[in-house]
């Protein structure tokens, strides 16, 4: 008997086209689907927000609100993703920002200004950005080179790291808030005058429009030169199109977000400007200074992981200790740069964190491990080790702040904010460990 799988079409005719269900459309655009479903989830989350407001949550206003605040739990996640591929952990996030957010405000209101770099001194925000990442690092070093060469378990160092950390904070301060920033400093933090403005926003939307084009361009002739399969021209013009349309979308909305009045007419005044129009100046934000950190920061990070030895060898490690150190991978070293790095991040986020404020207390950074590590784990990272995205981070970073500030928005206080995050967190891994199952992994 012939098997009808098996046997060829007789000459002359012709087999009817296979019929391509969504599914295989979508796989042939090769999107992230775990990435597109978060983006889904993100909206979704808003949505329901917007809806039990009364339609008041989803404004220009309250999202540049929701994404400055995220930026800095993002910043730290996106270094979070390394440390838990390589099989570790770091509990004392928080406390690191918040012992590098303070230092930022005594260099500036003390240390400084006794050698000599007053307020007059213009570069003294760089000066103190500088030192802040040195410390940031050499903690990070620290940590990292007990965890790596002395083989203390990361949970136990980092764990310690948290409580200690925070206790130095309380001794440089005595317990007191300080505040008093740099003025050029103060722009990190985002608000009205540390944005981009509507022009350059406009601009860094067209450079965003121009990267897709042109990574899709480079991507499509990388694979035909190697003989890879090539992506349908229908998919690429489309994923063109969609990105190019999210990209400028995005910037007419945080251009629509406008200075607030008083602040408008006082800054026209000092600055001569002349009679203000009808109806007042309106003044576009546009993108605020953390959210383009943000995107920097995301950028390099995901070329360091990607593009880079480093990151090759951090996953390698991840996926299999043992084969990485017979492949003659440095692996003590590759966990004390994953964990210098991870300083470097904190001291960029202590940066907006203490920015906003115009200052430093106690409490910043305060309960940033949870949310970091939630982010990278709601992003798909896995505590087995070896996978994980920055952008799947990022993206979990603004889920789980849009969650926080959409139960403020509504009155629920900072324990039930902290009820759900939990929930969010376990529900997350419950996921990771279902699919590793599925999948045949441990």
């Amino acid at each position: 008997m012939t098997n009808v799988a098996d046997a060829t079409p007789v000459s002359g005719q012709v087999e009817p086209p296979a019929r391509t269900s969504i599914r295989g459309l979508i796989a042939q655009t090769e999107v992230d689907l775990r990435l597109f479903g978060m983006l889904v989830a993100l909206g979704a989350i808003l949505l329901t927000f917007n809806i039990l407001s009364g339609g008041k949550f989803f404004q220009p206003t309250n999202m540049i609100t929701l994404a400055v605040q995220a930026a800095g739990i993002a910043v730290i996640a996106t270094g979070m993703v390394l440390v838990i591929v390589s099989r570790n952990i770091d509990l004392s996030v928080g406390s690191l920002a918040g012992l590098i957010a303070m230092t930022y405000a005594l260099l500036m209101t003390d240390w400084l200004p006794a050698l000599g770099l007053g307020a007059d001194f213009p570069f003294r925000w760089a000066v103190a950005l500088l030192l802040g990442g040195a410390l940031g690092a050499a903690v990070g070093a620290l940590q990292g080179f007990i965890i790596a060469y002395v083989g203390v378990p990361s949970f136990i160092v980092t764990l310690g790291g948290l409580l200690s950390i925070r206790g130095v904070v309380w001794y440089l301060s005595s317990g007191a808030a300080v505040s008093g920033l740099d003025p050029t400093f103060q722009l990190i933090g985002g608000g009205a005058q540390g944005s981009m403005g509507g022009t350059l926003t406009w601009a860094l939307g067209v450079v965003g429009c121009l990267a897709i084009i042109a990574l899709l361009v480079s991507g499509r002739r990388q694979r035909r030169r190697f003989g890879f399969p090539l992506r349908p021209m229908w998919a690429e013009v489309l994923i063109g199109v969609v990105g190019c349309i999210a990209v400028l979308g995005v910037a007419a909305f945080a251009n629509a977000a406008l200075w607030p009045e008083g602040l408008a007419n006082r800054v026209a005044q000092e600055q001569n400007w002349g009679p203000a129009p009808a109806g007042g100046w309106k003044i576009p934000t546009g993108f605020p200074y953390p959210i383009v950190l943000l995107l920097g920061v995301t950028l390099v990070m995901t070329f360091m992981a990607t593009r880079r030895r480093f990151g090759r060898y951090v996953y390698a490690y991840g996926g299999n200790p043992d084969a990485a150190e017979l492949a003659g991978i440095n692996t003590r070293w590759t966990i004390l740069k994953t964990y210098v790095v991870m300083g470097i991040l904190c001291a960029l986020a202590a940066a907006i964190a203490s920015a906003r404020l115009n200052g430093a207390t106690l409490d910043v950074g305060q309960s940033y491990e949870l949310y970091v590590i939630a982010a990278a784990v709601v992003g798909g990272t896995s505590f087995a080790g070896g996978i994980g995205t920055i952008p799947g981070a990022v993206l979990g970073a603004f889920v789980m702040q849009s969650l926080a500030y959409g139960l403020s928005f509504m009155g629920v206080n900072s324990p039930g904010q902290n009820v759900v995050a939990g929930i969010v967190l376990i529900l997350a891994v419950g996921f990771d460990t279902f699919n590793r199952r599925r999948s045949g992994g441990r």
